[in-house]
């Protein structure tokens, strides 16, 4: 990252999180859309018919990880 854009980072680190969302969306648009490889199209469209059709388990990011450090921290 060249010092211009890591000035650029700093200071929009110090914005409201309003403020950095908009400007995330803004450099989002700018960007070129990514392709995906028929593969990975083909794994993200499995994981959703899995989810929409319950058959996937969310759980809770913090519970998860504390339940991990659980199992290894013996």
């Amino acid at each position: 990252m060249t010092s211009t854009a890591k000035k650029i980072l700093d200071e929009a680190l110090a914005l409201p999180q309003e403020e950095r969302e908009e400007l995330v969306g803004a450099l989002s648009s700018s960007l070129e859309p990514v392709e995906l490889s028929p593969e990975w199209a083909a794994e993200i469209a499995r994981r959703v018919r899995k989810i929409e059709s319950g058959e996937a388990v969310s759980e809770d990011t913090d519970e998860h990880l504390q339940r991990l450090r659980a199992k290894h921290s013996g």
